[in-house]
C-alpha cells in the first residue's frame, strides 16, 4: 500500500468539502487509512493505486457526492518528503505560515518563473523544484504582490499549501505509513 496525500483546489469560502462524510465516501470506496486535515481540501489516504489512478478515483468520488469538480493532485508520501526536503528557503521554516509550497501539474513555460520575480519585494523570492513552486513571502502572503499574481502567472494548474499544512499532513501521512493514523 502506497501513502497518497490528496489536496482539493480551491475548497475555501463558497466551495466545501464536508471532511466527515469526504472520509466516509473515500472510505467506502475502498480507500485504506483516510484521514483529513482541516476543512480546506486535504486528505491522507493508503491504495494499491498509483497517483494517477487515486485522482481519478477520488474526483469520480468528489463529483459524485458532493458536486466537487475542481482540480486534484495527489502526491506520494515519498514525494511529499521530497517536497519538504527539497525548499530552497530554509529560513521561511521559522514562520512557517510565511512559506507556502505549490504543487504544479506540469512545468511553467519558460520565463513565467522569472517574469513573476519582478513582483517579489524585499526578501520574497519564488524557486521551482521540480514540480513544485515554493513562495516565500515574510511580510505576509496577503500583501504580497508575488502571491497575488502567481496562480495566473505560473501559467499550469497547481494547488498550494503553507508550510505548517505542508508538515501536518507529512506527519499525518508518516502516522499511516508507522500503522496508527
Amino acid at each position: 500500500m502506497t501513502v497518497h496525500i490528496v489536496l482539493f483546489r480551491g475548497v475555501g469560502g463558497a466551495t466545501q468539502l464536508p471532511v466527515k462524510p469526504l472520509r466516509e465516501a473515500l472510505t467506502a470506496a475502498g480507500f485504506k487509512d483516510v484521514a483529513t486535515y482541516i476543512n480546506s481540501g486535504n486528505a491522507v489516504l493508503s491504495s494499491r493505486k498509483g497517483a494517477a489512478g487515486v485522482a481519478a478515483d477520488v474526483a469520480k468520488i468528489a463529483k459524485k457526492e458532493f458536486g466537487f469538480d475542481k482540480a486534484i493532485h495527489v502526491v506520494t508520501r515519498e514525494d511529499w518528503t521530497a517536497l519538504i526536503d527539497n525548499n530552497p528557503f530554509p529560513e521561511a521554516t521559522q514562520v512557517p505560515k510565511f512559506l507556502h509550497a505549490a504543487v504544479l501539474a506540469e512545468k511553467p513555460k519558460s520565463g513565467a518563473v522569472d517574469a513573476l520575480r519582478a513582483f517579489a519585494r524585499g526578501k520574497e523570492g519564488i524557486e521551482v523544484v521540480g514540480d513544485v513552486a515554493y513562495l516565500y513571502t515574510p511580510d505576509g502572503f496577503g500583501t504580497s504582490k508575488l502571491a497575488e499574481k502567481f496562480d495566473k502567472g505560473i501559467g499550469v494548474p497547481n494547488t498550494a499549501r503553507n508550510w505548517n499544512t505542508v508538515i501536518a499532513l507529512a506527519k499525518l501521512a508518516d502516522a499511516i505509513k508507522q500503522g496508527s493514523p
